[in-house]
C-alpha cells in the first residue's frame, strides 16, 4: 500500500521560538576516546615493566606464573573501569560512538576483562602453590583467609560473575529489561569490593608511587564521570526542566503516547531521533528507567515519546496522570541529522521502530518529492501515527509506502509474508528508485533491521549513508 504526499501542499510551520541545537559532535572526540582507552592499557603494562615484571619471567616457574597473573590482573581491573567509563553517559563518548555501539563495546571489554580476571587467579595461585610447595586447595584457603582485602576480592569477583552470566545472550532473553538493569549495577559493587584488595596486597600500590598515581587517578576519573554524568547531570536537568506529564493517549493495540511539558525545554539540547531514560514518579516502581524514543520532533514547550507495552515500565505508561512529574536522563543517541551526507532521506521502519522516524521526518530539512518512508506493520491496525504521516506527507511532499502483511518465515526478510516472491534487494529499489543517493535511517527489531541493512547495502548504498540506532539490551 502506498500514500504519496503531494508536493504542491507544501507549506513550512510557523515557529514562535527558537530552539537552540546542539552543537555539532567533532570527528575527533571518536579518535581521542579510542586513544585514550588503549593508553590505558600500556600504561597500565609499562607500570609492570617499571616494576620488575620482565625480569621475574626468568626468575623459576612460580615467579612466572605469578608475573603473568599479576599482570592479567592489572589489565583486568584496568578494562573494568574502561568499562565503567564506556557507560558512564560521559557526552563525549555518548555522542561519538551512539549508545548501541556503546553496549557493544561495553559488552566486549567486559568480557576481556572477566576472562584476565580468572586467568589472573589461577596463575596467581599456582604461582603462591609452587613458590610455598603447598597443595593448591590449602592455598587458595591460606591466600583468602589471610592476605588482605581477599575477602572483599572473592565477592567481587562474584557480583562480576553475575553481571558477565546476565550479560550473554540466552540470559539477557530470560530476563525483564528492570531485572537485567538492576542486576547490572552490581557491577559497580565488584568494582568498589575490588579497592582494598589492590590497594593492601597490589604489588604497584605497595611499592611504586607512580603506579599509586596512576590507579587513584583512574579510580578517580571513574567515579567522577559516574557521579557528575550518571547522578549531578540527570538531577540538575529534571530540576532545571521540570517536566511533567500533560496527556496520555491510546494509538494502536498496546501503543501509548505521553505528551510532557516543562519549561525552558527550548534551551534543552536534544534533537529529533534522540531518546531518554524516563522516571515516572507516580508510585512504587517510579525508581526503574525506561529508555524511550521522541516520537516528535521537540518543541519549545513540549516533549513526547511513544511506546509499546513490552514490559512493567512501558506498561505502566497507560496508567499515568496529567500532573505526574517526570525524572529525566539524557538526551541520548546520535541517529539524528547530524550523520546526514545527502539531500535525500529515506526511512524504513517496523513497528514501535516508527517513533524516532517520525520525529526525523518533521525535523529534517529536504525539498519535496526528496523524502521516503518504508513502514512495515503487521496490519493496518497496528500502523501507529497514520493520520499525522499522512498529514506530513502532504505538507511536505513524502511519498510513504505501507508495507503489511505477517513476517515471512521462510527466509530472513524485511518482507511481509504476501511478498515472498521479491527479492529483499529488488523490493528495497522498486520502492525507493536510486536509493544509493539517499540517506537510508533504519529502526525497528534487530532482525529486521538487519535483513533491511544487508539490502542496502547489497543494493549499493554506501556504509555511510546507513544510519541505524539499536535499542534492544
Amino acid at each position: 500500500m502506498t500514500y504519496r504526499g503531494a508536493a504542491h501542499e507544501v507549506s513550512r510551520p510557523r515557529r514562535t521560538h527558537v530552539r537552540r541545537r546542539p552543537r555539532p559532535t567533532p570527528v575527533w572526540w571518536r579518535d581521542v576516546v579510542g586513544i585514550l582507552c588503549w593508553a590505558s592499557v600500556l600504561v597500565v603494562v609499562a607500570l609492570w615493566v617499571s616494576g620488575r615484571g620482565l625480569q621475574t619471567l626468568f626468575s623459576g616457574p612460580a615467579d612466572l606464573l605469578t608475573s603473568v597473573g599479576r599482570l592479567s590482573g592489572l589489565v583486568a581491573a584496568d578494562l573494568l573501569l574502561v568499562q565503567v567509563f564506556l557507560m558512564a553517559r560521559v557526552p563525549m563518548i555518548e555522542r561519538s560512538y551512539g549508545q548501541d555501539e556503546l553496549a557493544r563495546k561495553h559488552r566486549l571489554v567486559g568480557f576481556w576483562s572477566f576472562n584476565l580476571l580468572l586467568l589472573h587467579i589461577v596463575l596467581i595461585l599456582a604461582g603462591y602453590t609452587l613458590r610455598d610447595h603447598n597443595n593448591l586447595l590449602r592455598e587458595t584457603w591460606t591466600v583468602v583467609t589471610t592476605y588482605g582485602g581477599m575477602l572483599l576480592a572473592v565477592a567481587a569477583t562474584l557480583a562480576l560473575t553475575l553481571v558477565v552470566f546476565t550479560s550473554v545472550r540466552a540470559a539477557r532473553k530470560a530476563l525483564r529489561y528492570e531485572s537485567w538493569h538492576l542486576l547490572h549495577l552490581y557491577a559497580y559493587i565488584g568494582v568498589g569490593l575490588s579497592i582494598p584488595h589492590e590497594i593492601w596486597t597490589g604489588a604497584d600500590f605497595t611499592t611504586s608511587p607512580v603506579a599509586r598515581l596512576y590507579w587513584w587517578s583512574a579510580y578517580g576519573v571513574a567515579v567522577g564521570a559516574i557521579l557528575l554524568y550518571r547522578l549531578a547531570l540527570p538531577v540538575w536537568r529534571t530540576l532545571r526542566y521540570g517536566l511533567t506529564v500533560r496527556e496520555v493517549t491510546h494509538e494502536a493495540p498496546g501503543v501509548v503516547t505521553v505528551l510532557l511539558g516543562g519549561r525552558g525545554l527550548h534551551r534543552m539540547p536534544v534533537r529529533a531521533g534522540q531518546y531518554f531514560v524516563f522516571r515516572f514518579l507516580d508510585g512504587p516502581g517510579w525508581s526503574r528507567g525506561n529508555p524511550y524514543s521522541l516520537s516528535a520532533s521537540p518543541s519549545p514547550d513540549r516533549l513526547r515519546v511513544t511506546a509499546k507495552a513490552a514490559g512493567d515500565g512501558s506498561s505502566r505508561l497507560a496508567r499515568l496522570r496529567p500532573g505526574t512529574r517526570v525524572a529525566v536522563e539524557g538526551p541520548y543517541g546520535r541517529l539524528t541529522a547530524e550523520r546526514r551526507v545527502t539531500d535525500r532521506v529515506a526511512m524504513f521502519a517496523c513497528g514501535i521502530g516508527i517513533t524516532p522516524l517520525r520525529a526525523l521526518l518533521e525535523e529534517l530539512e529536504y525539498e519535496p518529492g526528496k523524502a521516503v518512508l518504508v513502514y512495515r506493520a503487521h496490519s493496518e491496525a497496528d500502523l501507529v501515527f497514520r493520520d499525522e504521516l499522512e498529514q506530513l506527507a502532504r505538507r511536505r511532499g513524502i511519498t510513504v509506502h505501507y508495507v503489511l502483511g505477517p513476517r515471512l518465515r521462510k527466509r530472513s526478510s524485511w518482507l511481509p509474508e504476501n511478498a515472498r516472491s521479491w527479492s529483499d534487494v529488488d523490493a528495497m529499489w522498486d520502492l525507493v528508485p536510486g536509493i544509493p543517493q539517499y540517506d537510508v535511517y533504519v529502526c525497528g527489531p534487530d532482525r529486521w533491521m538487519d535483513a533491511v541493512c544487508a539490502a542496502a547495502l547489497e543494493v549499493g548504498l554506501p556504509a555511510n549513508q546507513l544510519h541505524q540506532e539499536r535499542f534492544s539490551w
